[in-house]
């Protein structure tokens, strides 16, 4: 799966452009120039995940393109989403994770935050200022029998 979604651009009267997600209704930005907007939906997209995360509510799997712009979700907040959602789905407690894991709790709980800073930044920041970004994807693993 690729954590990218769908948004739709919209001119405005008034000027500028207003961003919305199909799969995140409450979401919703604007920019004055066309690029503005879509990178304002970027953070508006991390912003959206880390709100879901938090009210431990469903992040949602990307539907289909439904207009010509998609924005990546951050490789942070993909990474978070990412353990949240196997969380879910295998009804795990952060400390059963841990356990899993041999972590404390507190590394987990981190993880979940799109907005902890980590090596990841830096590794952001590196990339970017080499012309190149992370595209982070998804895939389920083999079932596990004792995850089931």
């Amino acid at each position: 799966m690729r954590l990218e979604y769908s948004v739709v651009l919209n001119r405005e009267d008034e000027g500028g452009y207003s961003v919305s997600f199909p799969d995140f209704p409450e979401a919703f930005t604007q920019g004055e120039r066309e690029e503005e907007a879509l990178s304002a939906a970027i953070d508006c997209l991390e912003e959206a995940i880390a709100n879901r995360i938090a009210l431990k509510m469903d992040i949602p799997v990307p539907s289909a393109s439904t207009g010509h712009f998609v924005v990546p979700v951050t490789p942070r907040a993909a990474f978070a989403a990412a353990v949240y959602m196997g969380m879910k789905e295998h009804h795990l407690t952060r400390v059963q994770v841990a356990a899993q894991v041999g972590v404390d709790e507190k590394q987990i709980r981190r993880l979940l935050d799109p907005y902890h800073n980590s090596r990841l930044k830096a590794t952001e920041s590196v990339l970017s200022a080499v012309g190149k970004r992370v595209v982070v994807s998804i895939e389920d693993l083999e079932p596990d029998p004792c995850l089931v």
